[in-house]
């Protein structure tokens, strides 16, 4: 390993080890590393721009703006209220709302999904006197947990599919065997009953009589066709539009509803003030961490430390193809904990094909294990996906400080279930 390599490995381990121990300070943090990262040379000044995703940049402040609307017409209450009335207890409440955004989370990205969910979780547990710790790291983590069951659930199935030539149906059936979709599925079933185990003595009832009066639908209209409009750009193809558009059009999408939910309540309130205090509810200290973190990963992709971590996963395996598909999965958990895994796919996927090529093998087995590594080991760490740093922001403009413990405590079992769930299966399906 080369020395410019190495400095950037322990820079970067030095970030992370501070984002851990100083919560309140990470987009300082992160934004400071990034500087330095660019101004030591591991990022070229012409690269800073493309290794910002401004697409997620955009994505959550739109959304977070829409999702203001959201709360100011009262809906989410009234959704409150009906899942207070169908669930039995407090545990039951948590679970169905992870499942809801589960669910969602399968075809919209999943920090949009945890901007959804996560207001009407807020507002049931305001109403029933309770953190919503707990309630908004399960809707966090099983966002993340549906990534890779469709094309569309994440931009790791995106790139997946480009380079192995998959189409959205074949996430559901590939070459006459059961396809990701199902195996998630089957995951999402042992890592449900792992939240049911961790709440299990969530058992308090409740009972609420309030009806909540909606006072303006066109914001519910407006997320909901936020959902619907991400699901068709998802199956726009290359060309329909210029390249900065089609790599930014959810964000657009995002941004541009915003701005129409703005317009709209400005004319029927006839009040000026509903630009500025919508603009407040949007997490800039989200904005900022990640920000700072997409310079980071930039920079050392830049100094080829992931080049270099999966050069060392691919000489592991020593040509036993077990081995090999244990080690790439595993560690693909291990390392999308603390890397971006865009990048890290992006490296891995012509590493793994050539592995499997000159083994002579199917490459299918080792990019599925790839792909369901990924996508799930962001889910270890309160920082390894967008979705978790924004459901922590959430909850830190609520007023609560979440320990890297009390997330870790339920994002580990849950992960470690439906990571060996998906392995397991996958091996027998496809080795």
């Amino acid at each position: 390993m080369e020395s410019s390599t190495i400095i950037a490995l322990l820079l970067f381990a030095i970030t992370y080890i501070g984002l851990i121990i100083f919560q309140n300070y990470r987009p300082y943090i992160a934004l400071g590393s990034g500087l330095i990262f660019i101004l030591m040379g591991f990022l070229p000044i012409n690269k800073i721009l493309g290794s910002i995703d401004f697409n997620v940049l955009m994505m959550i402040a739109g959304t977070m703006g829409i999702v203001s609307l959201f709360i100011e017409s009262k809906m989410p209450e009234k959704m409150a209220e009906f899942i207070i009335d169908k669930m039995p207890n407090i545990k039951w409440m948590t679970v169905a709302l992870a499942i809801f955004a589960s669910f969602i989370s399968a075809f919209v990205d999943n920090v949009a999904t945890v901007l959804m969910v996560a207001p009407v979780a807020m507002t049931l547990c305001k109403k029933l006197n309770i953190s919503p710790v707990k309630s908004i790291i399960a809707i966090a983590i099983s966002s993340n947990l549906q990534g890779a069951a469709t094309l569309v659930g994440d931009t790791t199935s995106i790139l997946l599919g480009g380079y192995n030539n998959m189409n959205f149906l074949d996430f559901f059936v590939f070459n006459g065997k059961m396809g990701l979709f199902w195996v998630v599925q089957i995951s999402s079933i042992g890592a449900t009953l792992v939240l049911l185990y961790i709440f299990r003595n969530d058992n308090e009832k409740f009972e609420f009589n309030d009806s909540t009066v909606v006072k303006d639908y066109v914001p519910t209209v407006l997320l909901v066709g936020l959902v619907v409009l991400l699901i068709i750009a998802s199956f726009v193809p290359n060309g329909v539009f210029p390249v900065w558009i089609k790599d930014n059009i959810n964000g657009l999408i995002c941004v541009a509803l915003m701005i129409i939910g703005i317009i709209y309540e400005i004319i029927v309130q006839k009040d000026i003030n509903i630009f500025k205090n919508t603009l407040k509810e949007i997490d800039f200290f989200t904005l900022g961490l990640l920000l700072g973190l997409f310079i980071v990963i930039a920079g050392i992709n830049e100094a080829g430390v992931i080049d270099w971590l999966a050069s060392l996963i691919a000489n592991a395996g020593e040509g036993n193809i077990f081995m090999l598909y244990t080690i790439i999965v595993w560690a693909s958990v291990l390392l999308s904990a603390f890397i971006d895994n865009i990048p890290y796919v992006l490296t891995m996927l012509p590493v793994v094909s050539g592995i499997a090529l000159s083994l002579g093998v199917d490459q299918t087995l080792l990019m599925f294990g790839l792909l369901s590594g990924a996508t799930l080991g962001g889910n270890l760490t309160p920082i390894g996906a967008s979705a978790n740093i924004t459901a922590l922001g959430l909850l830190r403009k609520e007023g609560y400080s979440v320990k890297n413990s009390e997330f870790m405590k339920i994002s580990i079992p849950f992960t470690l279930v439906a990571v060996f769930i998906g392995y397991v299966l996958i091996w027998f399906i496809y080795a």
